[in-house]
């Protein structure tokens, strides 16, 4: 609701703001992620989930209902990481993290130009197709980066010793189309902006 001079109402304000503080915390919350991340993958035995193969689940064994388990994943720990499979790894989880940075700043930003009755700025348009590009590219190369850092750790383990292909993927990039998706409607969003701030022009201009 606006009041009559096109402002929104006290509750509005209230809730707006709620929205873009929640923006801020969000994205503080992924760069807290990703440093959390680089202190685990730079440490001194960090440990990543792995995709396996074969492996059966011998836990579930004497377990009434059961006939069969597999596990998928194992969660190994590496001391000796070589330091391109660290980067790879670090990747996984920085890029989807600048994507929701962007997306975040753009909802901070979209909720301060709603209390000040300013929607369509052409900074918003521009912050919410750079959000869409990052999260098409913090999505796809994101996953291929992590994929790529558990190729090197496989690689690195089997010429260690032989046999741990038989247990590791030697490469398994299994991508998440999810935020691709979303990443349309982004840019779909940053499209309307653009054209809302057109006939907001063309509106002031006739006025």
């Amino acid at each position: 609701m606006l009041t009559k001079e096109g402002r929104p109402t006290l509750a509005d304000g209230i809730a707006l703001g709620l929205i873009a503080t929640g923006a801020v915390s969000v994205a503080i919350g992924a760069v807290v992620a990703v440093v959390t991340a680089a202190f685990e993958v730079f440490g001194a035995a960090p440990t990543v989930s792995m995709p396996v193969h074969d492996v059966e689940l011998t836990a579930l064994d004497d377990v009434a209902g059961v006939s069969a388990a597999t596990v998928d994943s194992a969660l190994v720990t590496v001391p000796a990481m070589s330091s391109g499979a660290r980067w790879m790894l670090l990747l996984e989880t920085t890029l989807p993290a600048l994507a929701t940075v962007a997306l975040c700043a753009g909802v901070w930003w979209l909720g301060v130009s709603l209390i000040r009755s300013r929607p369509f700025r052409a900074s918003l348009g521009w912050l919410f197709a750079v959000a869409a590009c990052l999260m098409i590219a913090g999505s796809l190369f994101g996953q291929l980066a992590g994929g790529i850092g558990r190729a090197i750790i496989v690689q690195d383990l089997t010429a260690a010793s032989p046999g741990a292909e038989d247990v590791l993927w030697t490469l398994l990039v299994q991508f998440d189309l999810a935020p691709v998706g979303w990443a349309f409607a982004l840019a779909l969003v940053a499209g309307l902006f653009e054209i809302g701030r057109r006939l907001q022009r063309d509106t002031e201009g006739l006025v």
